[in-house]
């Protein structure tokens, strides 16, 4: 019994979980936004059901492709597959089973969300993690639109096309990532050098990287707000929504003309803040 709920705590490890459960919530959101009839339990779950599916999918098999270089990182090389508490068989016959179950039950659900769903995969996976990662610091940018996906997906399904809003929603979680990552960057930059990982701040230095985070944070920020206006977004929900956006761009902003390593962190930190409370707020919207 040991065993196994040692196995099973691998497995929850290899997930991601809170990195997947901030995306999945990005695609509910996005997919609650459209406050249309087909917003019923029965199909929410279904929804939640698969985006979990796919987006742990493709986290494992990251994990798998990434396990050599997390063994050279301080802070990955206790992963469960660099570890050994997880075989990189098991792990890959792991993320092949959620990625299929994922994609095929989108696909069953509707045709175009599927294919959006899948395309998030495709980027996160193939063009991320195997091909960019390991050449260019431009990965999380290119790459990025893998982020971007689950909300893409989630308006795509309730509105039954891809539309403005839909795309707005995308281009915000992808506006995120560079602050989200890159301020992880900075605090680990030795770390990616040891795996042979470039990053902004080793290719091009912590100073521009700062310069990078304050411009995608607002960029974030604007899209987020454009995209809580086009959905009719009530008043007050819209200033609890400013505030938000008033915290990140406050402290990318003083990251950048007062730098240190307690601002780094605290962007960091408040950065899942934002997008998981702006993505909350646009839930919210639909009840």
């Amino acid at each position: 019994m040991s065993s196994l709920k040692t196995r099973l705590r691998a497995y929850w490890t290899l997930i991601k979980s809170l990195q997947t459960g901030l995306l999945l919530i990005t695609g509910l959101a996005a997919y609650m936004s459209a406050r249309c009839p087909v917003t019923t339990w029965e199909t929410l779950l279904a929804v939640t059901a698969t985006l979990f599916l796919a987006i742990s999918g493709s986290t494992v098999l990251n994990m798998v492709y990434d396990r050599d270089i997390d063994a050279k990182m301080k802070r990955a090389c206790m992963r469960p597959l660099p570890a050994g508490k997880a075989s990189a068989r098991e792990a890959l016959a792991l993320g092949l089973v959620l990625s299929i179950a994922g994609i095929g039950g989108a696909l069953l659900m509707n045709p175009l969300y599927g294919a959006v769903v899948f395309a998030g995969l495709f980027f996160d996976v193939v063009v991320y993690t195997i091909w960019l990662k390991r050449r260019t610091p431009y990965s999380i940018i290119i790459g990025g639109w893998a982020g971007g996906m689950p909300a893409l997906a989630g308006r795509a399904l309730a509105v039954g096309a891809i539309d403005p809003l839909g795309i707005l929603l995308a281009l915000a979680v992808l506006l995120w990532i560079p602050t989200h990552i890159m301020t992880y960057n900075i605090k680990y930059v030795d770390d990616y050098a040891r795996a042979g990982v470039p990053t902004f701040p080793s290719v091009y230095g912590i100073r521009a990287t700062r310069v990078i985070i304050t411009l995608s944070s607002v960029g974030a920020a604007i899209a987020v707000m454009l995209a809580a206006i086009g959905i009719g977004m009530d008043w007050g929900l819209l200033r609890l929504l400013v505030v938000l956006s008033g915290g990140l761009l406050a402290l990318a902003a003083a990251s950048m003309w007062r730098p240190s390593e307690r601002l780094n962190l605290g962007l960091f930190k408040y950065a899942s803040v934002y997008m998981l409370g702006s993505m909350l707020l646009l839930a919210a919207e639909a009840f």
